[in-house]
């Protein structure tokens, strides 16, 4: 029996300033055998997110990514071999595949993320779209935020994953919703189809001047996913006992230490007795299926639209992480690597009893 061959991006070099392909480099390596309670998978998709910069370069909730190792990446995969009673050939799971074509795992020592069995009669490419932002966006927004009806939510990075679902949720919530984004398309995208009541272009309009007609009675909840100047002028247009959920900074992700951005106006926060609260995703991961059942709820009903922007191939994966600093993408940025190689296991009894948990948690949460 010959040996499967497992084509892989390594990383070869920290970055220094903008995140560059140059910074990866190929390798092929052979899959082990498995031992028992081990289970490989072939990579579907591939998930990207601006927090990968991050992990290139420094410890953060996460070890750094060492150099010669895979690039660290979640994604959908098929289990096509199994020596582990729960997982089956077949097989959906949401787990860390990191950039390479095959992924060998423990499922009863996960490591840093527990591997997780999705339904097959769903589509991969939109779990996998609605999971980690997805999770970021519910529980940032509604356990942080904590937006009551009439709130005016403001939301930065409002055209990228976890923006766009952060404005439906609070559109679902009752409140009056503004997005801030770059350029004409990403803008015309929330108002069209995101169901956001208005948009700030970044690239073009006088950020303050625009809050202040927007805004008069200031801003209740403000999710932040750019940090820098951009959340140095919201917080002059806070209400009173506003709530800040701070995701993420990308602005400033590719910027060096010493020429970070400073925050100059957090005063705002004392004066306007508001709360600043940060938050990582995997401190939630207990209660992700309440999450997921939801979101796939409201999807189903229309109620909420996740852009996806899926690019394709192997060879184009590191150019595919650029994207989502470049401002390239609309949505979540994800890559496709193949099909499923094997027959789906799924169930009409699976169907309908997920179908069922969707229907009741989303009344409890709409």
């Amino acid at each position: 029996m010959s040996t499967r061959k497992n084509r892989q991006w390594i990383l070869n070099s920290r970055p220094s300033g903008m995140v560059s392909p140059a910074q990866f480099e190929q390798r092929v390596v052979d899959v082990p055998p498995l031992e028992p309670g081990q289970v490989l998978a072939q990579t579907l998709y591939l998930s990207f997110d601006p927090t990968q910069r991050a992990w290139m370069a420094m410890e953060t909730y996460m070890p750094i990514v060492e150099l010669g190792e895979p690039m660290r990446a979640g994604g959908i995969a098929q289990i096509i071999e199994s020596r582990h009673a729960k997982f089956k050939a077949g097989d959906i799971v949401n787990t860390l595949c990191n950039w390479q074509e095959y992924v060998v795992f423990e499922p009863d020592n996960p490591g840093l993320v527990p591997a997780t069995k999705l339904p097959a009669h769903l589509d991969p490419a939109l779990m996998l779209a609605l999971s980690l932002t997805g999770l970021t966006a519910y529980f940032g927004l509604l356990d942080i935020g904590r937006p009551r009806v009439g709130d005016t939510v403001l939301v930065s990075g409002a055209a990228g994953a976890t923006g766009s679902i952060v404005g439906q949720i609070a559109k679902i919530r009752g409140c009056r919703v503004i997005g801030i984004a770059g350029g004409a398309e990403k803008c015309a995208w929330l108002t069209d189809k995101g169901g956001f009541d208005a948009a700030i272009d970044y690239k073009l309009d006088d950020i303050g001047a625009r809050l202040t007609v927007l805004c008069p009675r200031g801003v209740d909840v403000y999710f932040d996913n750019v940090g820098g100047p951009i959340t140095d002028e919201v917080l002059l247009h806070i209400a009173l006992n506003a709530r800040v959920v701070l995701c993420g900074a990308i602005s400033q992700y590719n910027t060096e230490p010493q020429d970070l951005y400073g925050l100059k106006n957090y005063l705002s926060l004392i004066i306007n007795r508001g709360t600043a609260q940060g938050f990582i995703i995997l401190d939630y991961l207990d209660r992700a299926v309440e999450a997921l059942l939801c979101l796939n709820k409201w999807v189903e009903d229309g109620r909420i639209i996740q852009e996806i922007d899926v690019q394709e191939g192997f060879d184009n994966i590191p150019a595919t992480l650029t994207r989502i600093f470049t401002g390239d993408n609309l949505g979540k940025q994800l890559l496709k690597l193949g099909d499923p190689p094997l027959p789906l296991n799924s169930s009409a009894v699976e169907k309908f009893a997920f179908s069922l948990m969707s229907r009741y948690v989303a009344w409890r949460k709409g």
